[in-house]
């Protein structure tokens, strides 16, 4: 089935999200096994050459667009180098599917966490990825080597730095396992642990992660003053890293997705539409990201049901459609089953709320989750340190 032209198909082994720490392992010299698909593809090795130390930072929520949207906030982040353009988020554009598919180096399809909440295939239940804890046990559900596990056979040092709260969660063992995990408690000490973590050792690869940006986009909405007061913020917190980078070291600033604001008129409630909500045995998905699992004997009533109310306000497609399309890179056959026997990816500023079952997310702001230009485009920003200039 093909996507509509608005909707976009990430372009997995050639410039996307998955791509970022593979190239950062081949600038130290570490080859990494992720099947079929190139090494380097986004030529870090050539950009960076010579750096003995990269950290890699993650800002949630930071799309390429609203980068350079806002670059008078931001004008650390607006003048670093770009040596690749835009890259694309995997799909589902949403945080737990872009960490794993970040530490992995992998589509979604090959590692399985697909969605930001997903069915567990053969029990009657949902899950959150971001309030996993160890059920379903996380090596088994996200069973490939990370990035950071490859790297670190090899004899490089690896810590992945990011908050205190996250450090035994679910989602940090399936997609950082491999890293020595330092926990922080402030941007102020992220920045600080990202340059300690740099000089521990003549060959390190550090990853940062900082979530306040994407938390003030979906509660306040990203045209917001308290948006962008939280961009500049980043601004600074890239300033101090950048600042006390080593002189053999290089940073890469990236993130997991971009945002968009959904005003009232474009959300559909699904706890209020009988019609949509007729026939579904588990909602699982984010509202801008849709997988709904039928009903035993519902799967083609339930799918033409949704396409003929959407429209064209979603992308709607069955399970073997959407991973026909590609939108996943290749599914194992063993995952397939957390994708729903539906799936709807938004258009435009459409989102699928669930008031009564979602009350929390369905009242945010700023939302992700589809293939829109603005959701998927990621910046890759890079600085190095004085030898390397």
């Amino acid at each position: 089935m093909t996507l509509p032209a608005d909707l976009g198909r990430p372009r997995y082994g050639t410039s996307t999200l998955a791509d970022v720490l593979p190239g950062a392992a081949a600038v130290l010299g570490v080859p990494v096994e992720r099947g079929d698909l190139p090494a380097d593809p986004l030529g870090l090795t050539a950009a960076l050459g010579g750096a003995r130390r990269v950290a890699v930072l993650l800002v949630d929520g930071l799309g390429a667009d609203l980068v350079r949207a806002h670059a008078d906030v931001a004008p650390v982040l607006a003048g670093l180098a770009t040596p690749t353009g835009d890259l694309s988020a995997p799909c589902p554009s949403t945080t737990p599917v872009s960490l794993a598919t970040l530490g992995t180096g992998l589509p979604p399809g090959s590692h399985g966490i697909l969605g930001f909440v997903t069915a567990v295939p053969g029990e009657e239940r949902t899950l959150n990825h971001i309030h996993w804890a160890d059920d379903p046990d996380p090596q088994e559900w996200q069973a490939r080597s990370s990035v950071f596990e490859q790297v670190a056979a090899a004899g490089v040092e690896v810590a992945a730095v990011a908050p205190y709260a996250f450090a035994r969660s679910g989602l940090t063992q399936a997609a950082y396992r491999g890293a020595r995990y330092t926990g922080t408690v402030s941007p102020g000490d992220l920045a600080a642990r990202v340059l300690q973590s740099l000089a521990a050792a003549p060959r390190t690869l550090v990853y940062g992660y900082t979530a306040e940006l994407d938390l003030t986009g979906h509660v306040r909405g990203v045209d917001s003053d308290s948006w962008r007061a939280q961009l500049a913020l980043v601004d600074r917190l890239v300033e101090q890293v950048v600042d006390g980078l080593p002189d053999d070291a290089a940073l890469l600033v990236t993130a997991d997705h971009g945002m968009l604001d959904v005003p009232p008129e474009t959300r559909i409630d699904l706890d209020a539409d009988p019609v949509l909500g007729e026939g579904i045995r588990l909602l699982a998905g984010e509202p801008r990201a849709r997988y709904v699992h039928a009903v035993p004997g519902a799967e083609d009533e339930l799918l033409a049901r949704w396409r003929a109310v959407l429209g064209d306000r979603a992308w709607v497609a069955g399970r073997d459609e959407a991973i026909a399309s590609g939108v996943f890179g290749p599914v194992d056959d063993d995952l397939a089953a957390r994708i729903g026997d539906v799936v709807a990816l938004a258009r435009g500023t459409w989102a699928l709320t669930a008031t009564e079952r979602e009350p929390g997310p369905s009242r945010l702001v700023g939302f992700h989750g589809s293939l829109t230009a603005t959701e998927l485009a990621i910046p890759l920003l890079a600085a190095r340190g004085r030898a390397l200039a």
